[in-house]
């Protein structure tokens, strides 16, 4: 480890220790190479000393709002649980709203988002695949809870991502929840009402590419006007400080190995000949050691912890961070095979996302390290244009990545913003 510490200084400060003599000096391809073998290593290390340990207990009830209806899965999962608020008048509701949370999460959060909601709209929202009750082990322990049990131990949540690879299992959780939204919707009226999504994060990109896929005369896609993207995961994650020195380099090589596979950019010939050797030599080798970091037998000790520096970034309110961090209900590992797999998905969206045709309202952090602000830039510069009421609201000076559960006043005036945006949808579709 201390060899490794050395020789990493001297790589982090741009050079490497000097050779005996006799050795003949590597090649710039061979420091290359070593360079990327010390920061896999030193990675691999932080990801398995991060996942020694790791308890998770849950002595309170899942935070419950609004009404349940159970959709049950015919492929072996727990049901899936739709919750609905509906406004003082709900046959005057003049559209539903979906809300979509983000990575690890759980809709449980955004009650006090969905009684805002509420007021004029429809509300609906569920939890993803493995994700809150949709997660097994989160579900047996609300029920154990419900039945006069102690607190239960769930730091084994996370083995509901083991099948994972890539998002289509949340985008089929998505598929559902819009499908049933829609029925209870219908059902609180005699015209068929326009859906807005609400949409967070990883939910953000899961919704994206849902919504972007190909679909057959059935397709709930169509009753969609138009979609809140809050931060969405259109890049891959900055880590701040120390860490980031650490990680960055390696996740940068990852995503830009991952973005040339087999994938010529349009470069010069030497650049795209040296892309193509990269990317065929570091995604295979990457996409093996995070398969098997997650298989049954290694997974307990490779699937890192989320770090701390993660809830400094997610709000700026010390009373939302003392709730998160009591949240035994958020997922606190992920595999990395599906880390590997929502890298995969971002790249798959963005060679694609110029094509997004439904009207959205983007917001950010200019500062947001979870998911960077280029990733908003990107997707906006090739999509504004599909749509007269496409907006973008940046917010240049917050890092910040959960806008919904900021402080007063920034929180209130932003579901506002939603809100208008939402209304201005509608008149435009009379």
């Amino acid at each position: 480890m201390m060899i490794l510490a050395f020789r990493l200084t001297f790589f982090l400060n741009g050079q490497l220790p000097a050779e005996p003599r006799w050795r003949k000096a590597p090649s710039n391809g061979a420091c290359l190479f070593g360079r990327a073998r010390i920061l896999i290593s030193l990675f691999l290390i932080l990801v398995v000393l991060s996942g020694c340990v790791h308890q998770k207990f849950v002595s309170e009830p899942y935070p419950r709002w609004g009404d349940e209806s159970s959709i049950s899965q015919s492929d072996g999962n727990v049901p899936l649980i739709l919750r609905t608020l509906v406004p003082p008048e709900p046959a005057k509701a003049p559209a539903c709203v979906l809300l979509v949370h983000g990575m690890n999460e759980h809709i449980g959060r955004y009650g006090e988002v969905a009684h805002y909601f509420s007021r004029q709209f429809f509300v609906a929202g569920f939890d993803f695949y493995a994700h809150g009750l949709s997660n097994p082990v989160l579900q047996q322990a609300d029920q154990a809870l419900a039945a006069g049990a102690g607190k239960q131990e769930v730091g084994d949540a996370f083995l509901a991502q083991s099948l994972l690879h890539d998002l289509e299992p949340l985008r089929q959780t998505l598929d559902r929840a819009l499908r049933q939204t829609i029925a209870l919707c219908d059902a609180q009226s005699d015209s068929k009402r326009p859906v807005f999504i609400v949409s967070h994060s990883l939910g953000a990109l899961v919704a994206a590419s849902y919504l972007m896929q190909v679909r057959n005369e059935d397709d709930p896609t169509k009753r969609v006007r138009g979609i809140v993207f809050l931060a969405p995961a259109f890049a891959v994650s900055e880590p701040p400080g120390w860490r980031g020195w650490v990680a960055n380099p390696l996740i940068k090589l990852s995503f830009h190995a991952e973005t040339h596979f087999l994938h010529p950019q349009n470069e010069p010939l030497p650049l795209l000949l040296f892309n193509q050797l990269l990317s065929l030599i570091t995604v295979p080798l990457l996409d093996g050691i995070f398969e098997v970091s997650s298989w049954p037998g290694l997974r307990s000790f490779m699937t890192p912890v989320s770090p701390g520096w993660v809830t400094d970034y997610l709000t700026d309110s010390e009373a939302e961070k003392t709730r998160l961090r009591a949240d035994n209900w958020i997922v606190r590992r992920s595999l990395l095979r599906y880390v590997k797999g929502i890298e995969e998905e971002v790249v798959r969206f963005r060679r694609k996302m110029d094509q997004f045709k439904i009207p959205y309202y983007l917001v950010y952090s200019a500062h947001d390290p979870i998911t960077p602000a280029w990733g908003n830039e990107d997707f906006a510069r090739a999509t504004l244009k599909n749509h007269s009421d496409n907006e973008v609201l940046a917010l240049p000076n917050l890092h910040y990545h959960q806008h919904l559960f900021l402080k007063e006043p920034v929180r209130t005036e932003i579901l506002k913003d939603i809100e208008l945006w939402m209304d201005r949808r509608l008149h435009a579709l009379e």
